[in-house]
């Protein structure tokens, strides 16, 4: 590995303007040099100097100016390429079968009476990349560590289990199954990468198009954190990334580069199939995507292999000593090559190498079909196993290769480089028999005019099928697989649990301030504590978690080569190589990605890691929802921590930062357990119970989602009968009414079970009312055990139905039900069809805004006094009291006037 000054330089290099000159004479003889060159070599041969001095340069270090953008030619000269290892005759062939299969299983499913279709364009273009790194690259899990970590590009899914099939991994049966996972089961194949569908095969979602890039960067950098910390040995793991050049469009796809390059990260390879096409049409049809990509990587520190052309141009380039094939190279836009790709070699010899006699010339005594088959460097074995080998070899720097292939290579003049050829689901019969004969298989017509077309399999003891099970053998076993290798994690008892328990006392704190208690009473326990990975985007302070810097510590690899500026304050700054704690920046993304690669450690290398991913609730579900939906495919479990929940707490910041709808937000997303608790000792048990289930003995792949508010408020101590199982169900009540003699029900969750219990006070005092105030930890998991409990009644009506749990609770309780939170009125509507009696809910529906809280609670009627409002009109309803109390209500409380509300506690960020 490179040392951290070369891997970490703060000059790339610059022209010394300001650096005097200790020679003149040497540097006139330089330029006059330079200047020889031109006048009687020539610009292009000063050029070709010139360049061949820079690589000298970087070769022994010296600081020069990176250049942005190279010659489009392959960065790897044919002289440097090492000898390829293989057996290139077998691996066609072997990539032949697996072409054919995959083309043919979703021309399958397009079949009558089925018509779920599939994508056979992608892989067809990037196969050969994939069937390099599968026979010589790719480490598998049987040595007992976590192998390569590979990212497929998800649109290329057919080709993997095109691939598993002659391994004899999947089965015919699975293969006619794809996309058919209920109708088909046990044997159906999901769509795309999807680890939660296919949980011994798959590793890592991708289809959802830039998650694969950002997810990559930071499972490399999760592998160099769980080293560094002593957790496991990653050394030998490398990660691939298989990109599509459409998908780099897309800001994750991009925006988390520098840190791979800040960082060292020469464990990730990116391999970005470029093919020049987007789904509808070209990428850059009056640019070059791959220059494009040249420039970003090499600006953001990569180490970049373009890898464009086969074999069949060397010769051509060989001749090239004016440069001007290299100059029609670069100079050709990509929306034309693509027009070469569905050309003939006639329309090739006249309009790209026509336009220049001496361009001409290189290829006058080729044949028009020699000239078609000028090729592009995705397809070329060997230029691969180059690009990888030399990927594989490099320190310091992360690297990508831009390999130029065709979209839809292979599968005949319908498919290759057409516009539509992403959306071509079926080849006709005409397809499938040109297509049979570009890859020489021994299928006959009959075979093809005769209803579905067939699989191929040359036989289990062929010598293809052996091949690969030898370089299989050899390179750690089969790939993908995810094989969950790690044990029930011991799990401290409830004394680590008691300080939080006993409440807050006379001190009001934030249920934030609750939760990082407890957590360091956690992160204490010998063997649970270093298997916690904090994250958060550059608000640590905000949550008052600045108390761990000093002890867990700030993740650099670098470590801290500076003083910092608060180094004499006892909460200071710290960072080291061996730090728990991730500071990401301000990139929610990118620290959701770490909560993702953390939350999976547990299958990915056989050790549990406990991700507390900390952020502003208005950045969670609603910035990164589509992360926490991959986190859910990949199995990842942890603990996400929604901090300034609600609409009104950060009263402050405004709009952007009002957060009434993250838990509906987290509703949605199925492998979310989402929780709002009010009290410290809720939180306690939460905890407790959600390390078990995601760690202890019978593990499941869920996440927990805590809303935490900022709010200081008095917590008190655990009562003697506390219900837990309601804590975790959803639902308990915390107060019982004691004066009054009208029943009612009061439900709040969060910050607004204070705002309950007022209320239950002034209606008591005030009204003769006696309500009781329930605790809903959970709007979410009591909709969730109610729906479960409806379709198993639906389905077995012949059995004792089955009663809700939140039926079940609140049936002691004599209506009308209340419900109030600081979300917006959906979230606890939720719940309204189970509710035993006559039910309304108050919420924060509308945007946020920067005031006192009193008067944003008093805005949208979710204070104490507009609870007290909403009870006596669910009573007047009921003819429980006199209509015209409800006015005398509005005036006392002068419930129209936003300015007459108490401004409320102030302040709290943590």
């Amino acid at each position: 590995m490179a040392s951290a000054s070369d891997r970490n330089p703060i000059i790339i290099g610059g022209l010394p303007s300001q650096v005097p000159d200790f020679d003149p004479e040497e540097t006139q003889e330089w330029l006059d040099s330079l200047d020889a060159a031109v006048d009687e070599r020539g610009r292009e041969r000063a050029r070709y100097l010139m360049l061949r001095l820079i690589e000298r340069a970087r070769e022994r270090r010296v600081a020069v100016p990176e250049m942005r953008s190279t010659d489009y030619v392959n960065t790897i000269a044919t002289r440097d390429e090492p000898f390829f290892p293989g057996n290139e005759e077998i691996e066609r062939r072997i990539l032949n079968a697996t072409r054919w299969n995959a083309a043919v299983m979703v021309s399958r499913a397009q079949r009558p009476g089925i018509g779920v279709g599939g994508h056979i364009a992608t892989f067809a273009s990037s196969a050969s990349l994939y069937d390099v790194g599968f026979n010589h690259f790719f480490r598998g899990k049987d040595e007992g560590d976590g192998g390569d970590q590979i990212f497929f590009q998800g649109h290329a899914s057919p080709g993997v289990y095109a691939r598993a099939y002659l391994l004899d991994r999947l089965s015919e049966q699975q293969l006619d199954a794809f996309r058919q996972e209920k109708s088909k089961a046990p044997y159906g194949l999901s769509s795309y990468p999807h680890p939660r569908l296919m949980p011994d095969f798959w590793e890592f979602p991708t289809v959802s198009m830039g998650l694969g890039p950002i997810g990559a960067i930071y499972q490399a950098r999760m592998n160099r954190y769980m080293e560094a910390r002593g957790i496991a040995d990653t050394s030998k793991s490398h990660v691939w990334a298989y990109l599509g050049d459409g998908e780099m469009d897309e800001p994750e796809s991009l925006g988390q580069l520098t840190l791979a390059a800040r960082e060292g990260l020469d464990n990730l390879t990116f391999v970005v199939n470029c093919n020049l096409q987007r789904l509808d049409g070209p990428v850059r049809g009056n640019g070059k995507i791959i220059q494009e990509l040249e420039s970003v990587f090499r600006g953001a520190g990569w180490n970049v292999i373009k890898l464009i052309w086969d074999r069949s141009w060397d010769p051509l380039l060989a001749q090239d000593r004016d440069g001007i094939l290299v100059n029609k190279m670069n100079s050709t836009p990509d929306g034309q090559f693509q027009t070469y790709a569905t050309e003939t070699g006639a329309y090739i010899r006249d309009h790209f190498f026509g336009e220049d006699q001496r361009l001409r010339a290189m290829v006058e005594n080729m044949t028009d079909d020699q000239i078609l088959h000028l090729g592009r460097g995705g397809h070329d074995h060997k230029k691969i196993y180059a690009a990888y080998a030399a990927a594989r070899a490099h320190k310091g720097q992360p690297t990508v290769i831009l390999a130029k292939t065709i979209k839809g290579w292979t599968l005949g003049p319908n498919f290759e480089g057409r516009n539509a050829t992403h959306q071509m689901k079926k080849l006709t019969v005409d397809d499938l028999k040109r297509f049979r004969d570009r890859l020489h298989l021994p299928i006959t017509d009959a075979q093809l005019e005769n209803g579905a077309p067939p699989y191929y399999h040359p036989g289990r003891d062929s010598e293809e099928i052996q091949y690969m099970h030898d370089r299989r053998s050899a390179l750690g076993g089969y790939v993908p697989s995810r094989v969950v290798r790690a044990k029930p994690l011991a799990l401290p008892g409830d004394a680590t649990y008691a300080a939080v328990k006993k409440g807050s006392g006379q001190q009001s704190i934030a249920t934030t301030m609750a939760f990082v208690r407890l957590l360091k009473d956690l992160m204490r326990d010998k063997e649970l504590g270093k298997r916690f990975v904090l994250i958060a985007p550059d608000e640590y302070r905000t949550f008052g978690m600045d108390s761990f810097f000093p002890s867990a510590k700030i993740y650099n690899p670098l470590g801290q080569q500076y003083e910092a500026v608060d180094r004499e304050l006892l909460l200071a700054y710290k960072e080291s190589p061996t730090g728990q704690m991730l500071h990401d920046g301000i990139s929610e993304a990118g620290c959701t990605a770490s909560l993702i690669a953390a939350g999976s450690a547990y299958a990915t290398h056989g050790e549990p890691l406990i991700p507390v991913y900390v952020f502003y609730s208005m950045f969670g579900f609603q910035r990164t929802g589509d992360q926490f939906w991959q986190m859910a495919d990949q199995l990842a479990r942890g603990f996400v921590l929604g901090a300034t929940a609600g609409r009104t707490t950060l009263t402050g910041e405004g709009l952007q930062h009002a957060d009434g709808h993250s838990q509906l937000l987290a509703s949605t997303n199925p492998g979310c357990v989402a929780y709002d608790p009010a009290y410290g000792y809720e939180i306690a048990h939460i905890v407790q119970d959600g390390l078990r289930r995601m760690y202890g003995p019978e593990s499941e792949d869920v996440f927990y989602y805590l809303t935490v508010y900022n709010e200081p408020i008095q917590h008190p101590a655990e009562p003697a009968d506390v219900d837990v199982e309601g804590i975790l169900k959803g639902i308990h009540r915390v107060s019982a009414g004691t004066a009054g003699s009208i029943p009612a029900q009061i439900m709040a969750s969060g910050v607004a079970v204070p705002w309950a219990l007022e209320a239950q006070r002034i209606l008591a005092e005030e009204w003769n009312v006696k309500a009781d105030v329930w605790s809903a930890t959970s709007w979410n998991e009591l909709r969730r055990e109610a729906v479960e409990v409806d379709r198993h009644n639906l389905l077995h009506p012949e059995e004792e139905q089955r009663v809700p749990y939140v039926t079940q609770k609140l049936s002691s309780g004599e209506g009308p039900f209340v419900a109030v939170s600081d979300w917006m009125r959906s979230v606890p509507d939720q719940i309204s069809r189970w509710v035993p009696g006559a039910y309304t809910s108050l919420g924060a529906d509308g945007f946020g805004f920067a005031d006192t809280r009193g008067a944003a609670r008093r805005f949208f009627h979710i204070d104490a006094q507009s609870v007290v409002l909403a009870v006596l009109t669910e009573l007047a309803k009921a003819g429980r009291i006199d209509r015209s109390a409800l006015k005398q209500a509005v005036d006392r409380y002068q419930l129209l006037d936003v300015a007459a509300a108490e401004p409320g506690a102030a302040g709290g960020d943590a």
